[in-house]
């Protein structure tokens, strides 16, 4: 990927020119010269070759989903990241009695899809915690994620049979050097074993992939290069299952970490990448989180993305301290992962996408749909 991302920085425009002329995105190569400094002056062309993708595969419609954090605790020293174990936070994980009853709120702002996510600690994010969560907040949340600690593929399955339908896990860095720097302790230091997890969960039975970097971390047209390769690999050795693409950039966060200012991407720089990955990966879902600015996001919608988080805390119990009435914390939240960009309530996120002429889509599946046990669980 270091050669194609220094292949990315010496595209010249008439390259750029001529896959935008042919209107079709190959290979590999032909991403980075779309990702290139050259390709930035055809950005409005990029974006409209996006949205007729998008439109064609997606229809006009973006899914909105509100992730719901279980816990804290984890074990790993992660050296950017506000759970990571060294940070004085105060550890909380919620009981399911308030995962149900937190669930319910989400309700009654619209949501009916819900993405669970926890720390890395094998004590308190146990599979019998987390199947009892999936399972209790099913009948409120038909469409469940899950974005855990990596696990075995047995290990997944009770949480596909409970009711889990999609597995979400971020590489962070896909350049190893990096990646084995700043993870320096627990489970989480070991590369390999967490880029070959969304294969573990698609043996396990989940019907959705999601896959993505942290951007900040290392170069970023490093990282959008190889989560495109990622998911093109995917695409083939997990072909029953949607998979679905986020680069998602660094915030704020406990422990004061801040990246290398030359690994920065800006919004034009962003809005470039998603595009040139819908013309790679026309049917793949493009995620984009309230990590990013309300006016990015408002912009993005007609361009590319087809799933969007809104009204998130990214504290274990946060919905708790929210006034539902306005959809704002009524407290600061000193347990979160990292602090949020668009603090919007999700009525107001509905209301921006239906503007665009969009249609904000809560729920388009139910685990009634599906009978079938666990492929990992099902006699030879």
């Amino acid at each position: 990927m270091t050669e194609l991302a220094e292949q990315s920085r010496a595209t010249n425009l008439p390259q750029v020119d001529a896959i935008l002329r042919r209107g079709q995105v190959r290979t590999l190569e032909d991403f980075a010269a779309l990702i290139s400094p050259a390709a930035s002056e055809r950005v409005e062309q990029l974006a409209g070759h996006s949205q007729r993708l998008t439109q064609r595969f997606f229809g006009k419609a973006v899914r909105l989903f509100a992730p719901m954090y279980l816990s804290n605790e984890c074990v790993n020293v992660c050296k950017y990241c506000g759970f990571s174990r060294h940070n004085d936070i105060p550890r909380i994980t919620i009981p399911v009695t308030k995962v149900v009853e937190q669930a319910e709120r989400l309700a009654r702002q619209g949501f009916r899809s819900l993405l669970l996510v926890a720390g890395e600690h094998p004590k308190w994010v146990s599979n019998g915690y987390v199947a009892d969560c999936i399972r209790q907040t099913l009948p409120i949340m038909p469409a469940i994620s899950i974005e855990l600690g990596p696990l075995e593929t047995v290990e997944y399955a009770p949480l596909v049979d409970a009711g889990a339908e999609a597995l979400l896990v971020y590489q962070e860095t896909y350049y190893q050097p990096t990646y084995e720097e700043l993870h320096t302790a627990g489970p989480k230091k070991y590369f390999a074993w967490r880029m070959d997890t969304p294969e573990r969960g698609y043996e396990a039975g989940f019907r959705r992939l999601g896959i993505g970097a942290l951007l900040g971390l290392h170069d970023w047209r490093y990282e959008a290069l190889a989560v495109a390769a990622h998911a093109q690999f995917l695409l083939r050795k997990c072909w029953k299952a949607q998979v679905s693409v986020s680069l998602p950039r660094m915030r704020p966060a406990t422990g004061g970490w801040q990246p290398n200012p030359s690994y920065g991407m800006n919004d034009r720089e962003l809005v470039q990448t998603i595009c040139a990955l819908r013309m790679l990966l026309p049917h793949v879902g493009i995620t984009i989180s309230t990590r990013e600015p309300p006016s990015l996001r408002d912009g993005i919608v007609p361009l590319g993305v087809t799933l969007m988080s809104a009204g998130a805390s990214t504290e274990p119990g946060g919905y708790d301290h929210f006034d539902e009435n306005q959809w704002k914390p009524t407290r600061e939240q000193p347990g979160e992962q990292f602090h949020i960009a668009d603090e919007r309530s999700p009525s107001a996120i509905a209301a921006m996408i239906r503007s665009h002429g969009y249609e904000a889509v809560w729920k388009d599946f139910d685990q009634a749909l599906v009978t079938a046990p666990s492929p990992a669980l099902a006699p030879a």
